[in-house]
């Protein structure tokens, strides 16, 4: 449940997936800058198939769609964009978990590339297959999303200085968003935003509550057993037919689970006596 009053001031927790994430940006960003100044060739070889282009994702690049999220340029935007990481991150971690977050935050960046890239081709607003995208905006869109959807009238002191509801930050982010992609000055980058928070909208709305993995495991063993209790009952039919013709009776109930003539008849819920 969403919190009647702003969070405090201090800094929030650093654990779990929102670390993860910030760690593996950091991580990423100081490593290019290492081989940019050590191998400046190599940098830039693993950039061209790091950076999400339209036009080489339909040519099977397809892992661009991901690694674009965690190739951030320059210092001020990798710690504006950590930092408000760093502060959704541990809201949404806190109220959804570990494993959602990272789902979120995935959905979020490659649903947003995808979108992005099919948007690239139909060249509207000067866009082009062979635009260049990157950066974790993407991702961190889908999780502002989340937190506009979940915790929209919450307040929390942003960077420290100023109180706003979350529902209003993320209308300004989103307008923003807007007015440069409408102003044709970055435009695939605001597209990627754009489409990142449309994909954290839809997996927050849509997606379980404990996430997609848990969602589609529960749908395993859902379906799994439903196919043993068919097998059972199938069993059972096949049995009292041929029971019937050795002149004798037996009852199963409708889970294909033996009735014990001799004894009470027990109650269908009581897996005690399953066979």
């Amino acid at each position: 449940m969403p919190r009647s009053g702003p969070i405090s001031l201090s800094l929030p927790s650093f654990s779990g997936a929102t670390r993860g994430i910030i760690v593996a940006n950091l991580a990423v960003f100081f490593a290019l800058a290492l081989m940019n100044w050590l191998t400046p060739g190599l940098a830039q070889v693993l950039l061209r198939h790091s950076l999400l282009r339209p036009l080489a994702v339909t040519h099977g690049e397809i892992w661009q769609l991901f690694t674009y999220s965690f190739i951030n340029d320059g210092v001020l935007n990798i710690a504006f964009a950590m930092l408000t990481l760093w502060f959704i991150g541990y809201l949404l971690e806190e109220a959804r978990g570990t494993r959602w977050l990272w789902e979120l935050y995935a959905a979020s960046a490659i649903g947003g590339g995808v979108i992005a890239s099919a948007i690239a081709y139909t060249r509207v607003l000067g866009l082009r297959p062979e635009a260049v995208g990157s950066g974790a905006w993407g991702g961190i869109s889908g999780l502002m999303i989340a937190v506009a959807m979940l915790f929209g009238d919450q307040e929390f002191y942003l960077w420290f200085v100023l109180r706003i509801k979350a529902k209003y930050m993320v209308a300004i982010f989103i307008l923003v968003a807007l007015a440069l992609f409408l102003k044709e000055s970055d435009t695939f980058g605001a597209l990627l935003e754009l489409a990142g928070a449309l994909s954290g909208f839809l997996f927050t709305k849509f997606a379980p509550s404990r996430g997609m993995a848990f969602g589609a495991s529960e749908q395993y063993f859902s379906v799994r057993n439903g196919y043993y209790r068919w097998k059972r009952r199938r069993a059972a039919r096949k049995f009292e037919v041929y029971m019937r013709k050795q002149n004798r009776v037996v009852h199963f109930d409708n889970e294909g689970r033996y009735i014990d003539p001799d004894e009470e008849r027990k109650s269908p819920k009581d897996r005690r006596w399953m066979n």
